[in-house]
């Protein structure tokens, strides 16, 4: 990031630093915008002022350097607050997803061995449904005057506290954001991000869609994602406004980019399809839109191409991980145009961004893969990771020797240097920009009576790009002859998020195994997946 030569202040190098810099360098700036059609704003004095006292708060609670604090909402300001206040400690900013199962929150709370658990409202009944598990970690509730004695409300917690920055110095090495992947065997895996990951990743923007201060920018997507949270640290990086949005109803998103005079967004191919159907579309004034990323899961050239005529900006796809910092490979909007000679690039993910590099790997012989053949995706980047919390064998398998990463995606390079995305090397699944695990899903489809054997796969799906299919043995008696596929799908939403859960159901006599017994997951796929090129987002 590049700051004007006639200002006093030095680009910030560190988390913390992002918002300092910028409420000394406009302080009455808007830096965050929520609240629909009555908004409330909070100026970037304002919010290195509260991040201040819930550095402070956060402190008295025990917590220093090094230490998580998780937090659970939907989009929210005090959401951000927590972020850069906890940065001012050093300390380690761990977003939950909010989708999750009780039981799944509990288990990454109490993995980050967080010191504080702050969590909005709308979730409380989460708590008592896992306060067991939870033991003596403080809780403070958003949006809540208090939710009883040992559960104060965010409000007063907060401003109980000075507005002193606490001033913690940050080193580059230093984790400054840990966001969780659930692993293939189910278990979740914290994703460490150094302070130097998160200043590469958030550095691309400015050159890649002009990102800067007077953009208006919109945060639609959740703030427990890369794609959200490292999206809102882009716009803050460059002191933008940023429009936190809570929920995602087409209709009221569509209306907000014409209210707001949005410039810049980050939305999954889905957010985009539901949006072109919203009624009067074709009527709005999107003059201000200035550059549209979009990623995380497949889009169709029938949607791609109705995006970009309808909403008439550039569009950009990005593909990344959590364990990269988001993008690290780029589709540019010269690459998006509709009728020229190179369409065919429609289909491409696009080239690797400055600063990264990517390879496409032989898993028969460990070596570079022909042009144009299928390998797994390895990525080099200042944007890879740290590691896996507390994992260091599944971190020793993810990173390899000369820090390449082994993304677990599938892909080919063509002649021309650009990524083509195919399949997955670890079968994960993307719905809706939802990452799913198979694994994790079975594990629950087999703890049900009527289920003797079970797989899930990915199928295409119109709306979220695919969604997981459960293929079921029934079990030999009556629990399984009686089973049904309203069954399978109800029992997996008492025990999972529920973009986990299977959407449809098949019945087989027995699963296609290899000689050591693992499932053939690519035969299972296979007749869904026919005649499509892309296969994976």
């Amino acid at each position: 990031m590049t700051i004007d030569a006639t200002t006093e202040t030095s680009s910030p190098t560190t988390t913390a630093d992002l918002v300092r810099h910028w409420a000394k360098v406009q302080p009455d700036h808007v830096a965050l915008r929520w609240g629909g059609t009555e908004p409330q704003e909070l100026t970037y004095r304002e919010l290195d002022e509260r991040s201040s006292r819930v550095a402070n708060a956060l402190r008295a609670a025990g917590v220093g350097p090094g230490d998580h604090v998780a937090y659970l909402d939907k989009n929210s300001p005090e959401q951000v607050e927590v972020l850069f206040g906890a940065a001012k400690l050093n300390a380690v900013p761990t977003p939950v997803n909010f989708r999750l199962a009780p039981p799944e929150i509990a288990v990454i709370v109490t993995d980050a061995d967080a010191k504080v658990f702050i969590i909005g409202v709308e979730f409380a009944d989460v708590l008592d449904r896992i306060a067991e598990d939870l033991g003596a970690i403080p809780v403070v509730v958003i949006g809540a005057d208090d939710a009883g004695p040992e559960r104060p409300g965010f409000a007063r917690w907060r401003d109980a506290h000075p507005a002193d920055d606490p001033a913690v110095l940050q080193a580059q090495d230093d984790v400054a954001y840990q966001l969780y992947s659930s692993g293939t065997t189910g278990r979740p895996k914290g994703v460490q991000l150094t302070q130097a990951n998160l200043q590469a990743g958030v550095g691309l923007y400015p050159e890649l869609m002009g990102l800067g201060p007077t953009s208006i920018s919109l945060v639609a997507m959740p703030l427990f994602h890369i794609g959200g949270g490292g999206w809102l640290l882009a716009g803050i990086a460059v002191g933008a406004t940023n429009v936190l949005v809570r929920d995602i109803v087409p209709d009221a998103l569509v209306a907000l980019i014409e209210r707001e005079r949005i410039s810049h967004a980050f939305l999954v191919p889905a957010a985009l399809q539901f949006m072109l159907a919203a009624p009067g579309i074709e009527d709005r004034d999107f003059s201000a839109l200035s550059s549209f990323l979009y990623g995380a899961s497949p889009i169709s050239e029938q949607v791609l191409a109705a995006s970009i005529r309808t909403f008439g900006c550039q569009f950009l796809q990005a593909y990344g991980l959590t364990e990269t910092t988001g993008t690290v490979v780029i589709l540019p909007a010269a690459d998006h145009d509709l009728e020229g000679p190179n369409t065919h690039r429609l289909r491409a993910a696009g080239r690797p961004v400055p600063g990264s590099e990517i390879r496409v790997v032989d898993a028969a012989t460990g070596e570079d893969a022909e042009t144009g053949a299928v390998g797994e995706i390895w990525i080099r980047s200042a944007t890879v990771m740290k590691g896996y919390w507390n994992l260091p064998e599944a971190t020793e398998e993810a990173i390899r020797p000369g820090g390449w990463f082994r993304s677990g995606d599938a892909g080919y390079l063509d002649e021309d240097g650009y990524l083509y995305l195919y399949d997955r090397v670890k079968d994960m699944i993307v719905s809706g920009g939802e990452n799913v695990y198979p694994a994790e899903v079975e594990n629950v489809l087999m703890a049900h009576p009527g289920v003797a054997d079970a797989a899930v796969i990915g199928v295409p799906h119109d709306k979220w790009g695919e969604t997981p299919k459960a293929v079921i043995v029934r079990a030999p008696d009556e629990a399984g002859s009686t089973l049904t596929e309203a069954d399978v799908i109800a029992f997996c939403r008492e025990r999972l998020a529920a973009f986990k859960c299977p959407t449809s159901v098949d019945w087989v006599d027995a699963l296609p195994r290899n000689p050591s017994g693992k499932i053939l997951k690519k035969d299972l796929r296979e007749p869904f997946w026919v005649g499509r090129e892309r296969r994976v987002g």
